[in-house]
């Protein structure tokens, strides 16, 4: 049975033009956080460190508020492992890691490789490798190198270049992506 409105239009075409405009405006938001609404408006991170053997598997953002507690467990856990050093994350690139993982749709934790880096480690990791920035946005707290068993780095980085909240590097060779909240670009292969 076909619906006709007073437009003229059917039903069915009616819903089709308003999917198609809902499509159509949602990817026109520059962060991650348009990605995180939903069920609950509530925001969750899940992370382990191979380095320290700490988990965090935490919902750090309810209805329009982070919650402070939770963001300093963050801060803590996203620490140089290297030097116990922390700072405050930017809460930006938390959102990006937590909109990525959803738009994943896998229940596993990231495994952290690198988040905060004070300039000693990040000085040392650059004199080793071609790939460390001067200046990385890891010593600010606003980037984060991750891994997912179950996910290629391409599909990670997809995940993350989708939510448009800031810089994605593919390190295939090495089996991680990098999220920052910077400039929005993307490298590597």
């Amino acid at each position: 049975m076909t619906e006709i409105t007073s437009t003229g239009m059917t039903r069915r075409a009616l819903l089709g033009a308003f999917a198609a405009t809902t499509v159509a405006a949602a990817p026109t938001f520059a962060s991650a956080a348009g990605f995180l609404r939903g069920a609950g408006d509530i925001r969750r991170i899940k992370m382990y460190s191979g380095r320290t053997g700490e988990r965090i598997d935490m919902i750090y953002w309810i209805e329009g508020e982070y919650i402070e507690d939770a963001v300093r467990e963050v801060n803590y856990f996203m620490r140089d492992w290297r030097n116990d050093a922390a700072i405050s994350i930017d809460t930006r690139t938390v959102d990006i890691m937590a909109a990525s993982h959803n738009l994943l749709g896998v229940s596993e934790p990231y495994m952290l490789l690198s988040g905060y880096r004070s300039p000693q480690t990040n000085a040392m990791l650059r004199s080793r490798s071609r790939g460390v920035a001067k200046n990385s946005l890891h010593m600010r707290g606003q980037a984060a190198d991750l891994r997912l068993a179950s996910r290629s780095v391409n599909q990670m980085a997809k995940a993350a270049i989708a939510c448009r909240g800031g810089g994605v590097g593919r390190y295939s060779g090495s089996n991680f992506v990098h999220m920052d909240c910077g400039q929005v670009r993307s490298w590597g292969g």
